[in-house]
């Protein structure tokens, strides 16, 4: 299983950028898949999670209705547009995956629950 993020760099704030992550030899279509970011010195976050059976989606409170978290099932890709950005949303994002299919992993952000990970893709904004 490979994940591969892409889209990452950097913005002033109010800006926008879209990232992306591709999946390679996993099944995509019952699983939940999530952008995660780790700022230095920080825990590692779950930003947003998307429920790939029904598109279901589920953000933190502090990025709802800055980001949207989607899928293309036919590209095996997931995707985070990230609008009105802000400096504290400078981080590392990563992309995730559950292992084992089926809802159980609804609603979640916890780190614990994705077992797949991408190497990330650094995301800074500047005031």
């Amino acid at each position: 299983v490979q994940l591969v993020e892409s889209g990452g760099g950097s913005v002033q704030a109010g800006g926008s950028l879209r990232l992306s992550c591709a999946a390679s030899g996993y099944t995509y279509s019952s699983n939940c898949m999530s952008w995660f970011r780790q700022a230095p010195g920080k825990e590692r976050e779950g930003v947003a999670s998307i429920y790939t059976g029904d598109s279901s989606t589920w953000y933190v409170d502090s990025v709802k209705g800055r980001f949207t978290i989607s899928q293309d099932n036919a590209k095996n890709t997931v995707y985070l547009q990230m609008s009105s950005l802000k400096p504290e949303d400078t981080a590392m994002y990563y992309c995730a995956a559950t292992v084992a299919p089926g809802s159980w992993c609804y609603g979640s952000l916890d780190r614990r629950d994705f077992g797949y990970w991408g190497q990330g893709t650094q995301v800074t904004v500047s005031s």
